[in-house]
């Protein structure tokens, strides 16, 4: 009896042994692959990332560019635009756009030029914007890194300026005007500080009109009016003459 009792159990263990080294090593592995695993997922995130990340536009880098390249061209492109524009809208489908680019030699990488084009259809139409395109290039309407020379020749804003609205008839009369404001802006700028004579940066609208007729600078009522809208969106009756010349100087 005592002989087979460990002869019947003898093969018990003997199985059980099979039966754990079957499904025992599975459990060891299952914390080590899932280290594995987050190991392998994290270092291949960077690499994920890499692969789906979009680089960022630089539209300044673009843009300035776009600038120098366009400086004894933009009005020629400026009336190119403005005749494609039949519904007079501010806009031109991209394919025009890009004839305009190939035209002027403006020098812009695929890229470049896809970037542009996407920034500026503002209304996702497949329309270029071309005066909002100028603003940015040509006029400095939006705020800009600005040297010291720069801050000192045209002090800037102790607030800045909240804008009014820009209308396609501001842009062209902001054009239009650009090439007599760069020709005496420096003159301009005593005649209109000999009229501040509170020294707040600021002139009644007559004045401010007064100054730019004195430099044969001549606006139409409406052309005024999107100016003062512009400039004056709280309808202060007041302009600031040197947020004014600022749009003008690069």
């Amino acid at each position: 009896m005592s002989s087979t009792t460990p002869s019947a159990t003898s093969p018990v263990p003997s199985t059980n042994p099979a039966t754990c080294t079957s499904s025992q090593p599975e459990h060891p592995k299952t914390p080590s692959s899932l280290v594995g695993q987050k190991s392998t997922s994290a270092s291949s995130r960077p690499q994920t990332t890499t692969a789906c990340s979009v680089p960022v536009p630089k539209w300044e880098e673009i843009e300035n560019k776009i600038r120098k390249n366009i400086q004894c061209s933009w009005r020629d492109i400026l009336k190119l635009c403005q005749e494609k524009d039949i519904s007079k809208l501010g806009e031109i489908p991209v394919s025009e756009f890009l004839e305009i680019v190939e035209k002027f030699h403006l020098d812009l990488s695929k890229e470049e030029i896809n970037q542009i084009t996407t920034k500026y259809d503002i209304k996702k139409n497949g329309k270029f914007a071309y005066y909002d395109f100028f603003q940015s290039c040509v006029l400095l309407l939006k705020p800009q890194k600005s040297t010291l020379l720069q801050r000192v020749i045209i002090p800037k804003p102790q607030k800045p300026m909240s804008p009014g609205p820009q209308s396609t008839l501001f842009y062209s009369t902001m054009l239009r005007i650009q090439p007599q404001i760069l020709h005496c802006w420096r003159p301009m700028k005593r005649t209109f500080k000999s009229y501040d004579e509170s020294r707040t940066g600021l002139l009644n609208v007559a004045d401010f009109r007064q100054v730019l007729h004195e430099y044969k600078i001549n606006l139409s009522e409406e052309e005024l009016f999107n100016i003062l809208e512009y400039y004056d969106k709280t309808l202060s009756s007041k302009i600031s003459y040197n947020d004014f010349l600022r749009a003008f100087l690069q």
